[in-house]
Formats: structure tokens, sequence, C-alpha cells
């Protein structure tokens, strides 16, 4: 008779098949649950280096949402605290009474910043008016992480389209710049790019924001001064007379390059009370780079992001290169509903997907439906947030 194969357990797995199966997981919550199993996998996983897993939604009951598994998880935050933005794996949350801090749920680090509701209060021609800041993205030139005493730069939007930047170096509020003195700079969104700070402006100008010694703003330089003849409605949407389309942009750096974004969303068009911006459908991106190699410097349009993929929001953009990290997809823009002029309440998910710049389509940012987030005081903004490699 033939020996029976003697079985061996799984806690005998070797370390590089364990590395190749963590190297397919890419939810955090997939890769607790296999270090869970016993001693043997848990000491060798952490032994493993495994590509950063899919980022999470901050969602607006206080809660995240990891991409694409559908997992809610529960991260401790400061009691009464929101989110209203992230860097990295780093939340921006505001108190009730103004305080504002980044902290890393991970490791429990807390950088006290200005109270940037505060910073931001300006004076208002019309005092019935209820003017507020409805948005803030905050940018750094270096990760936190490796840099806790970074400059922060904080763009603050308020809901009479006014931007304020406020410079810092927490906790101390050191310089701002508010684009209602300067009209004509109209800003939209910033980034740090080589160690500068950039602005994006109005009509698609990109400035160069001078920071003194003692970080003070010391003046500001446009080296792109429009779109020019990039600008205009993608081909692939349709000019149909009953339908209009409306625009974000969005400044990020991707794989050592700064882009402008535009993304598209298509409105029907009818009574101001029946129509709410936002609640309509991505349609279509344009991204361009630019191009600073000439002088004044230009924008120039792509259809790739050199394989990698890019994370855009309103609170936080990021990219990373796709083949370093679990599950991502090259050359492709991964969204969410967290653009201006929303209830903190909607689901993120009402309007997110993935947009392939190599074909055009856009696909769902998850297989499976998700329910709305439920409604609660102190929502959250979503955003994106990105876990470390292991926790």
């Amino acid at each position: 008779m033939m020996e029976t194969a003697e079985s061996r357990p799984w806690s005998d797995l070797q370390p590089e098949l364990l590395g190749l199966v963590l190297r397919r997981l890419p939810s955090i919550a997939d890769r607790v649950r296999l270090r869970a199993v016993c001693h043997p996998w848990r000491s060798n996983s952490l032994l493993q280096s495994i590509p950063l897993p899919f980022p999470w939604i901050t969602l607006p009951d206080g809660t995240f949402l990891s991409i694409p598994g559908g997992e809610i998880h529960h991260m401790p935050v400061p009691v009464g605290a929101c989110c209203c933005g992230s860097i990295d794996d780093w939340l921006f949350l505001m108190t009730s009474d103004g305080g504002c801090s980044l902290v890393n749920p991970f490791s429990k680090t807390t950088l006290k910043l200005p109270e940037l509701a505060k910073v931001w209060k300006r004076k208002i021609s019309n005092p019935n008016s209820c003017i507020s800041p409805v948005s803030y993205k905050l940018v750094v030139p270096s990760p936190l992480d490796s840099a806790p005493d970074s400059l922060v730069a904080a763009l603050i939007m308020d809901d009479d389209n006014c931007a304020t930047l406020c410079i810092s170096q927490p906790p101390i509020a050191t310089d701002l710049f508010r684009d209602d003195k300067v009209p004509a700079l109209q800003i939209e969104d910033v980034a740090f790019f080589d160690g500068k700070l950039y602005a994006l402006c109005g009509f698609g100008k990109l400035c160069i924001v001078e920071l003194g010694n003692d970080l003070c703003i010391a003046s500001t330089e446009c080296i792109i001064h429009s779109l020019h003849e990039l600008d205009g409605i993608p081909k692939s949407l349709p000019k149909v007379d009953n339908r209009g389309y409306t625009v974000s942009v969005y400044l990020v750096e991707c794989g050592g390059r700064l882009l402008i974004v535009k993304r598209w969303f298509e409105s029907i068009h009818g009574p101001v009370s029946d129509y709410v911006f936002g609640y309509d459908n991505t349609v279509a991106f344009d991204v361009f780079e630019a191009d600073l190699s000439t002088n004044p410097g230009r924008w120039r349009r792509i259809s790739k992001l050199g394989g990698h993929a890019l994370f855009l929001g309103q609170h936080a953009s990021k990219s990373l290169p796709a083949t370093e990290c679990s599950g991502y997809r090259e050359d492709c823009i991964y969204f969410m509903a967290d653009y201006l002029g929303l209830p903190c309440s909607v689901n993120p998910l009402l309007d997110s997907g993935v947009y392939n710049m190599r074909n055009g389509k856009i696909t769902p940012l998850m297989v499976q439906t998700a329910a709305a987030p439920p409604e609660r005081a102190g929502q959250w903004r979503p955003a994106w947030f990105f876990p470390p490699e292991a926790v």
C-alpha cells in the first residue's frame, strides 16, 4: 500500500510563501486576520516587506471605510473632535471650541495647530451675511512622520468663495494671505513641489508663494498665466443643449511632476431650488502637467500618470507608484464626493469611482453598494486616509 502523505500544519508555511499572500491583500483588515491565525504567521509577517495597503475614507459618522473590502473601522480620537481633512496617516481634527491639531491615531502623536477658524476671520461688508469657513486643506513639504516640526500651509475656503492661506510653524500662525485683498489671484488650491509652495489661481494661473526667512509670505510670482488653448470641454463629452457641465480643479504632485486635474460634472439646469451643486455625476477628467522649463511656463495635456495611482480630494490628494502598493491600478484617478457645497452627512460614495486615463473609462470605486453613513452632530468631512504598512 502507498504510504499516506503526512500533512503539515499551516503554521509551518514558509515565510516567503506567507509574504506572497500578504502582497495580494490590499485590505488592512485581511492582513490583521492573517496575522491572527497563529504566532508563527504573526512573527513572520512582521518581517516581510509588503506594499502599502489601500487607503481608507473618513466617513461623516466618525468611522473609517476600508477600500475595496468595505470594512468599517473605529479609531481612537479625542472626544468631541471632528475630522476636517488629513495628511497621509494624520488626521486634521477640530474641536467645538476651535482648537486644531494633527493627530496620528496609530502612533498617538499630536501636533497642535493654530486655531484656523479664528485665523480666517475677516471683515464682511454686509453684517447680515452668515459667511463661515467650509473647507480646509493642509499641505506640508515633508512627511510628518519623518519631520514632525514641518512647516504647514493651510488653505481655508469659505462659502463666499474667498480663500485664506495660512502659513504656520505649529502651533504658531506665522503669516496670512487672503485673496479678497488681491482679487486677481482667486486661489483654488495649493501644493508643495520640490520644496516650494505653489498656488493654483483662477483661469489656470500658477504662482509660487515665496516665503522669507521668518516664514512670512514675501511675494507671489505668476509663472504660468493660463491654460490657453488647452481649456474647454473634453472631446469625450457630448454638447447637448439641455446639458451643462461644472468643474472642480486640483493642484497635485504626482511622480515628480506638478499637475492640474480638472474634474467635470454633468449638471441638469433647472430652478435654483431644485438644483444643488455636487449631486451630479463625475463624467470626465482632464490632466495637465506644468512645464517649468520655459519662461513663462506652460501647461501640457498628459494621458498617463507614469505608472502612478492618484487619490484626488479637496481636503487631501496623494499619488503613489502603483507597483509599490497593494491593489492600486496604474494611471488611474480615484475620487469620491468631498467637494464644496455638499452637506457633511452626504455619503462620499454617492459620486465616487476610478477613472482610467488610458481608456477614459470610469468604474465604481467599490463593487458592492455601501449604505449611506448615518447623520450625527459634529460630522466629519470625507478625506483619504493612508494607514501605515503594518498596524
